[in-house]
């Protein structure tokens, strides 16, 4: 199993605390306390190589597709108004993941970062309509080389106390390049624009690089 570079320190960490911990019960308290907490130690090393793993997926790309940027369930379909950088009404799609799914984020059309802008904020749950605009979060803004607006955010939920962000503007982006990362329980909104036709419905299961959320027309 590959695991992810933003689980390298967290890993190593977990590991020599479990290690010392279980040497420091073997020498000052008794062999048969190590066998008590070994399982447990295992299965927490277990769930963080889970939680920071890289899956392996065949990437396909497709101009006039929109392809989920996080594994999750959508919980969150409906028009919008986004103010911050497109002004204009959108269709918003929210995608949750819990602390199961693998949470690294992907770019879902080709293009180029027009914006990002890293906002403070609060930890209200994920799947809450606040965490939108109120959470800490990332927005940045893509278009696609026919010129098609996207704005996506990173949010963190209650769990999640870190954001990672690779996208700088003016950077040209590839279809299901890595966008970044968001450690442990998190959202990723999209606003899409209106003619986009959605071919996800709410509390399905996507998965990243691979499930379309919408299709638009390239324009000419």
């Amino acid at each position: 199993m590959k695991v992810h570079k933003e689980g390298y320190t967290i890993i190593s960490v977990a590991f020599f605390a479990t290690l010392i911990i279980n040497l420091i019960v073997y020498f000052f308290w008794s062999k048969v306390g190590v066998y008590i907490i070994l399982l447990p130690s295992l299965l927490i090393l277990g769930f963080i190589l889970r939680f920071f793993r890289v899956p392996k997926r065949s990437i396909e790309t497709k101009n006039n597709c929109i392809y989920a940027p996080a594994d999750g369930t959508v919980v969150a379909i409906e028009e919008v108004e986004e103010n911050e950088y497109l002004k204009s009404k959108c269709i918003q799609v929210s995608i949750f993941m819990s602390v199961w799914n693998v949470h690294i984020n992907w770019f879902p059309i080709n293009g180029i970062v027009k914006y990002f802008k890293y906002h403070p904020g609060n930890y209200y749950l994920a799947w809450h309509p606040k965490s939108s605009t109120h959470n800490e979060r990332t927005s940045i803004a893509l278009e696609r080389k026919d010129g098609m607006p996207l704005m996506m955010r990173q949010i963190a939920g209650a769990v999640a106390r870190r954001i990672i962000c690779y996208a700088k503007e003016g950077q040209p982006i590839n279809q299901s390049e890595q966008l970044g990362f968001i450690k442990f329980g998190s959202r990723v909104d999209l606003f899409l624009p209106l003619d986009a036709v959605i071919k996800v419905k709410l509390n399905q299961k996507v998965t990243g690089t691979q499930t379309i959320v919408a299709e638009v027309a390239e324009r000419v």
